[in-house]
């Protein structure tokens, strides 16, 4: 089913929902994630991020519970992309040891004995900007280099804060898609090594570890659901760009509640939304041009193949959003109701929550009647960045641009 709520939001339902469970699901076991986990937890900065219950929405709402899980606070970088970077580059240089991971932490992997043996490695990638920081950050962290591309229109801030990594990068004048290609390119001219969500024939090892990573905060978020003694969320918005995060949270949700699994529901910016237009015709499909859009970490055309299999067995539905709704929920999560927990998030973390708000406030009968949201819902969020560009965060939250009304 198709449908256009306002010029604001459009969603579509997965009519190969639940059809048949997508065998990529293999690699999202507990076991499989849980040495993931187990390597990120050996960096000395790591700690969990916290899911955090917004009580007073939930009662506006009339909604069971609201949680949000704050990536924010994702090893001091204010995004949760890191978890993939590290554990990519860490299984790489593991491979290349003839080591499995499972038997190494970070301190073996950057010994003077393991940089002995592995020298000077390269790692190039494509970024909207937490992409490239966090691969940046994981390379300089594991003693070797990195080179970061951004499209054209990318923010100064995020390619600043890429540069502070220690990595090589610089602004193309291409959009998000070409950009990858360059430095698919590049990688294969130089000898460097591409650490890319992005999946296509021939590649799609190293993003099927980034969404290892990426699965990780599933995991904890499982864990601490578990031993608070909660009942788990029956709907998990995810945001996509490439769909690398939203299919490794979804895949592990999917493989631990096999019985009674949530519904999971894919946002996406209405200016790079491929989820929806393959939901929409039943295959993959594209979205080219500028993807101009204040989302810029979703900005991406092109669907990560092995994401878009897992979420065509996993996701209920799609939805493509205005850049307002993102701006909407970036005031909602900065400004509580009662005493419910302030969060600072940025475009993509925050477009979720406005396309929440916006469904519960303007379109309460559309909710329950198409997503079930109703007064037994149990609704989990994660919140996917801070406020990685400071000024644009100013400009919609001070200034209210970007607003919408309804």
């Amino acid at each position: 089913m198709i449908d256009k709520l306002s010029e604001h939001v459009k969603w579509v339902s997965n009519h190969k929902h639940a059809k048949k469970a997508s065998e990529d699901l293999i690699y999202f076991s507990r076991e499989k994630i849980e040495s993931v986990l187990r390597f990120q937890m050996s960096h000395k900065n790591y700690s969990s991020t916290p899911l955090i219950a917004l009580h007073h929405l939930a009662k506006k709402w009339n909604v069971k519970t609201v949680q949000v899980k704050d990536e924010s606070w994702r090893f001091g970088l204010n995004a949760f992309k890191v978890l993939g970077g590290i554990y990519a580059i860490g299984k790489y240089l593991a491979e290349r040891l003839n080591k499995p991971i499972e038997e190494l932490s970070f301190a073996e992997l950057t010994s003077p004995e393991a940089k002995k043996k592995l020298g000077n490695i390269t790692f190039i990638t494509a970024t909207d900007g937490n992409h490239g920081r966090a691969v940046a950050w994981a390379a300089r962290e594991l003693g070797q280099h990195s080179v970061v591309y951004m499209p054209k229109g990318a923010s100064k801030a995020r390619l600043d804060a890429i540069r502070n990594e220690g990595a090589h990068a610089g602004i193309t004048d291409v959009n998000y898609d070409e950009t990858v290609k360059l430095c698919a390119k590049l990688a294969e001219e130089n000898g460097w090594i591409l650490i890319q969500d992005t999946a296509w024939e021939g590649y799609e090892e190293i993003p099927l570890w980034i969404m290892q990573g990426y699965a990780a905060i599933a995991l904890e978020i499982i864990d601490e659901i578990e031993h608070n003694d909660e009942q788990p969320p029956t709907h998990i918005f995810l945001q996509a760009g490439v769909g690398t995060f939203a299919a490794g949270i979804a895949a592990y949700f999917a493989q631990h509640y096999r019985a009674n699994q949530p519904s999971i529901i894919v946002v996406e910016p209405d200016q790079a939304d491929c989820f929806y237009r393959s939901f929409l015709t039943g295959n993959m499909k594209t979205v080219t041009g500028h993807l101009d859009t204040i989302m810029a970490g979703l900005a991406c055309g092109v669907p990560n193949e092995t994401a878009l299999r897992i979420l065509n067995s996993t996701a209920a539905a799609a939805f493509s959003c205005s850049d307002p709704i993102a701006a909407l929920g970036m005031r909602i999560l900065g400004n509580p109701l009662g005493d419910d927990r302030k969060l600072i998030s940025g475009e993509s973390g925050a477009v979720t929550m406005g396309l929440l708000y916006y469904l519960l406030t303007a379109h309460p009968c559309f909710a329950e009647e198409h997503l079930q949201l109703n007064k037994e819902s149990r609704i989990l969020l994660i919140n996917t960045e801070g406020d990685t560009d400071k000024q644009r965060y100013r400009d919609i939250v001070w200034k209210g641009t970007h607003s919408i009304s309804f």
